[in-house]
């Protein structure tokens, strides 16, 4: 990120409190209606798991980006997959390179880790994101349908 001081953390299973403040940022610049946060007990469950990832971006000890990731084991290959849930930036914060420089270190982290592959999803309505990701080279497009099956 151009001319400002900030860290990329990967929080571990004792950043309850960053996470909170992740997920607060991801309920803001998604524009979520009538959320609930889960309770302490489920977020310190998630983050204590080896199959969930959250990275944040800390500008003098403020969270002002993040992502979340889940790791999904293959059985065509032995290194596992890197899916990126929810990526945001603060309003504030955007179009100044800080969503690129997550995925970036992110996947340092996953490649470091002995990952074969990062991967994200957009829908083909959010632009923005569309648009965003694209950018963020070297990328490959897919065309793909995601259905969702509700239960």
């Amino acid at each position: 990120m151009k001319n400002r001081l900030m860290e990329i953390k990967k929080l571990s299973k004792e950043d309850i409190s960053l996470f909170e403040k992740l997920i607060k940022l991801f309920e803001d610049v998604f524009e979520m209606k009538s959320f609930n946060m889960p309770n302490v007990e489920h977020l310190h469950f998630l983050l204590a798991k080896e199959e969930f990832h959250a990275f944040v971006a800390l500008d003098d000890s403020c969270v002002i980006g993040g992502l979340t990731a889940y790791t999904l084991n293959q059985y065509y290959s032995t290194k596992p997959l890197a899916y990126i849930f929810d990526l945001a930036v603060l309003r504030t914060h955007q179009r100044q390179g800080l969503g690129k420089e997550l995925i970036q270190q992110t996947k340092v982290y996953f490649k470091q880790q002995g990952f074969e592959e990062v991967f994200v999803q957009a829908d083909n309505a959010d632009e923005y994101a569309v648009d965003f990701y694209r950018k963020t080279y070297p990328a490959q497009e897919e065309n793909v349908f995601h259905f969702s099956y509700f239960l």
